[in-house]
């Protein structure tokens, strides 16, 4: 169920004509989430755009999301769907939180000294 979410996102950011997308495998990294999908728009109303065109498209295919947060500005938008969950930049905000680098990091392993 989720890989058929995670293509109909996908397909609609490519249509939508989201930017630089990067859809990641974090269920290593997280018990919270599966898959994390991070794009960016042109600008503040194409941020909306992309994140309203996500929600419709979803829920015409029977998936409700559980929640979305940033649509009053358009910076940063994210769409949660429970096992998927989207973030729609701004390219400004998306340089400045670099999501892919933090969820990237292999955790520092600490060795205890004696």
């Amino acid at each position: 169920m989720s890989s058929e979410l995670n293509q109909l996102i996908v397909t609609t950011l490519e249509d939508i004509k989201a930017k630089d997308v990067v859809n990641m495998d974090v269920t290593e990294l997280t018990d919270v989430m599966d898959t994390l999908i991070i794009t960016s728009g042109t600008s503040n109303r194409h941020v909306k755009s992309i994140a309203n065109a996500v929600i419709v498209d979803a829920k015409k295919a029977g998936f409700t999301p559980i929640g979305s947060e940033g649509m009053e500005t358009g910076e940063w938008v994210l769409v949660d769907f429970g096992g998927t969950v989207v973030h729609i930049f701004h390219p400004s905000a998306r340089e400045f939180y670099d999501l892919e680098k933090l969820w990237s990091m292999e955790p520092n392993t600490r060795n205890a000294e004696d």
